[in-house]
């Protein structure tokens, strides 16, 4: 058994002081708030671990890429097609595993990672059909995360439209196709889920297949931006969000990615089917999207979490800091989430298919330690510590009962950050 003693630690029902968490067989076992000091003392605040509901991993090798020409949607999306072009099994582990120390260094442990990049240029098939996807599997494994591979279906380049170019990776052929390689992961300690790309990318009369895999958490890009509403209605006469619904996609299992532009109709429609929404707000923000409706739809009772989608920043603070914010800035005032509410978005851990995310008897042991005498928490009061802390700020993550990153240094990846630019230079120059 581990005993760690928490000066403070936030608890289901609010932050304690000096608490005693007990630890066996990588769960916590009792968590005692007002205990005497014993065991590793951990200085600072005690948070649940982070879920990181929506990762491109690849996505991370753009950073600080994608402004030039003052950095339009479409600037982001040549680069991005032409970076999916690079990567093989190899460099795509090499590269995960740089991402996903990074993430753990920020205080999650897990992530769904929304996996597309399927095949070999051309859209052959490697040796092993899932050699992309078991690299990302192994590269979870290398950086002590939690996985959740949400493999994705992506038959067409829109609506009507076939794969093309980069895009011929991407695809399986078919629903069935895609089922039959998803099939065959080895997933080792990681989860398998599915992902349908967008109602762009999936046919309409395929959709309904979704509802028989059983795969587990089934997620979706969802009415990122209105181009997409817009070419939906023109070919089908619906949202897409109205689409998913006909189609039997949507339910207590799928979580709609962004729903950055629905109608009042389309909140009703996730609302009464017990479809959960994961906003991006750093991405979101980046690439101009827009900003969702997260106050209405967490008050139709749809469920949020969060995600650092393309990894312009991987910071869990950042994230849900920025669902408050962003809402400030739509509705002209302060207040529109409580801090709870944030912390239970950012620490949603089911919508990936875990079970983590609180620090209660019981629950996986997922701890993220939180420094409160950097500069940027000096003088903060614990319950404020998600609206003053950065990634910069963690000290210490645990996960599983495991010790993956102690006084900020990682104890499986020696030096991400060289990890991280050795890589990414290396792609760009290939």
């Amino acid at each position: 058994m581990t005993i760690l003693w928490a000066e403070y630690a936030w608890l289901p029902d609010g932050v304690a002081s000096g608490v005693r968490i007990e630890i066996a067989g990588g769960r916590l076992t009792t968590v005692t708030p007002d205990a005497p000091r014993s065991g590793t003392v951990l200085a600072g605040l005690v948070m649940p671990g982070f879920a990181n509901g929506h990762s491109h991993a690849f996505h991370r090798a753009l950073r600080g890429r994608t402004h030039h020409d003052r950095g339009t949607f479409w600037t982001w999306r040549e680069r991005m097609y032409a970076l999916a072009g690079r990567l093989d099994p190899d460099s795509y582990h090499r590269l995960a595993r740089g991402v996903f120390a990074e993430m753990v260094l920020a205080g999650y442990t897990a992530v769904g990672e929304f996996h597309y990049l399927h095949h070999a240029p051309g859209g052959r098939r490697y040796a092993d059909p899932n050699a992309m996807g078991h690299a990302l599997i192994q590269a979870a494994e290398d950086a002590g995360i939690r996985l959740t591979l949400l493999d994705t279906c992506y038959l067409t380049g829109g609506f009507g439209r076939e794969l093309a170019g980069v895009q011929l990776r991407f695809g399986d052929g078919d629903v069935d196709g895609w089922a039959a390689r998803v099939g065959a992961i080895k997933p080792g300690a990681a989860r398998v889920g599915a992902a349908v790309h967008s109602v762009r990318a999936v046919p309409a009369d395929q959709l309904p297949s979704f509802a028989r895999t059983g795969f587990g958490p089934l997620h979706v890009h969802l009415s990122e931006q209105r181009a997409e509403n817009d070419d939906c209605r023109a070919h089908h006469g619906c949202t897409p969000a109205e689409l998913l619904d006909r189609a039997g996609v949507l339910g207590p299992a799928t979580v709609a990615v962004h729903a950055t532009h629905l109608t009042d109709s389309d909140v009703g429609l996730l609302s009464r089917s017990g479809t959960g929404v994961c906003f991006c707000p750093t991405t979101e923000r980046d690439l101009g999207d827009g900003i969702g409706a997260a106050r209405a739809l967490a008050d139709a009772g749809v469920p949020l979490c969060l995600g650092s989608d393309s990894q312009a920043v991987i910071d869990p603070f950042d994230e849900l800091r920025s669902l408050e914010l962003h809402e400030r800035l739509a509705a002209g005032e302060r207040g529109r989430f409580g801090v709870a509410e944030l912390v239970d978005a950012a620490t949603r851990h089911a919508a990936i298919g875990w079970d983590a995310g609180r620090v209660a008897a019981g629950a996986p042991a997922d701890l993220v330690v939180v420094a409160l005498d950097s500069v940027r928490t000096a003088g903060t009061e614990p319950a404020g510590v998600p609206f003053a802390a950065s990634a910069a700020d963690v000290t210490d993550v645990l996960v599983g009962g495991r010790w993956v990153v102690r006084d900020r240094v990682h104890r499986l990846v020696d030096r991400p950050s060289a990890v991280l630019a050795d890589e990414v230079e290396a792609l760009w120059r290939s």
